[in-house]
């Protein structure tokens, strides 16, 4: 959720407390505040388990939101099991509000992270990277975008693992569609209304967004993690989002790096690899594979490699491939 809405982080009300209490829910303290809502931390008694309740008035949320966004990020939780990701409980609907019962991650954010100790040593970095990397690898596979990646939404459990939160933006673009490395793959717009959709921050956006085009949602997410990667190695954004048309200019050129920070060249080089123009930028499974995520990785991603390895099969394997080319 977003931050600076600070009007609803008032202790819960009875009202919030009765209708939680009767699913088994202790509320405690607000861990974070959005635009229609506000995050608690809570005690699941039936598990005897710590959780997050994102509590969403409806009163606040737009009806476009509440219609078409919320239903969207609740069916898509529902379908998403992994490590790397904020695991999705339950949602409980009354009259006034929806509750969504969530994972907690008891370290806080990255964001807040890097503001408090500036900026990660190299295999920290990797470590976070490796395994943010993971977690779009598994939403990829299942044609599932998340569309706003950036360092607030990449949050950090009690052994500062990271866990990807926040699928409100996040869609199913292809259902167990293969893809093909082909045009087809680089031109997903062609068939999904999706790519006219533009959410998440301009500082974390790709310039096809930036400039209003129709847009691949899965390389919008893969620069994304290259604005990221760049950011925990520099404690600072690659472009400056203040001014849209500088910001503009700037996605642009190759990005450059402070002199005073050794970074390696094969960090570097990865994220020259996601700010790029997207016909060349790379994809979930070019950067799965890199060199310099796979020192970090704890195990080999043998399994990640081969679900996305299914999607981007060669386009001559089979007539219904050939048929996607011309949508």
């Amino acid at each position: 959720m977003g931050r600076g809405d600070t009007q609803e982080a008032a202790p819960p009300t009875s009202a919030y407390r009765s209708v939680m209490e009767e699913y088994g829910y202790e509320v405690g303290k607000v861990i974070g505040n959005g635009s229609y809502g506000t995050v608690y931390e809570a005690y699941y008694t039936k598990q005897n388990v710590r959780v997050a309740i994102k509590i969403i008035s409806k009163k606040k949320a737009s009806d476009d939101y509440l219609n078409k966004f919320l239903p969207r990020e609740i069916q898509v939780m529902k379908v998403l099991r992994h490590k790397c990701l904020i695991n999705f409980y339950q949602a409980i609907e009354t009259t006034s509000r929806v509750y969504i019962i969530l994972e907690l991650a008891q370290g806080g954010d990255v964001l807040e992270w890097i503001q408090r100790h500036g900026a990660c040593s190299e295999p920290l970095a990797g470590k976070w990277f490796s395994q943010m990397t993971l977690g779009i690898a598994y939403l990829h596979s299942k044609g599932i975008v998340h569309r706003d990646l950036k360092l607030e939404n990449l949050l950090l459990d009690k052994r500062e693992n990271v866990k990807i939160s926040d699928f409100g933006f996040a869609k199913m673009v292809l259902s167990n569609q293969p893809l093909h490395s082909s045009p087809s793959y680089r031109q997903v717009n062609c068939f999904t209304h999706l790519s006219q959709t533009y959410c998440g921050s301009f500082a974390y956006a790709c310039p096809e967004i930036l400039l209003g085009l129709p847009y691949n949602p899965f390389l919008s997410d893969t620069w994304s993690m290259g604005v990221i990667l760049y950011t925990l190695v520099v404690a600072h954004l690659p472009f400056d989002d203040t001014n849209l048309k500088k910001l503009l200019k700037e996605t642009q050129k190759e990005v450059t790096f402070p002199r005073n920070y050794s970074i390696s060249q094969e960090c570097k080089n990865l994220v020259f690899q996601m700010l790029r123009q997207a016909t060349k930028r790379a994809t979930i499974l070019d950067i799965i594979k890199d060199p310099w995520v796979l020192k970090f990785q704890f195990e080999p991603p043998t399994h990640e490699i081969r679900l996305l390895e299914a999607m981007w099969q060669p386009a001559s394997t089979t007539n219904r491939h050939q048929s996607l080319e011309t949508i």
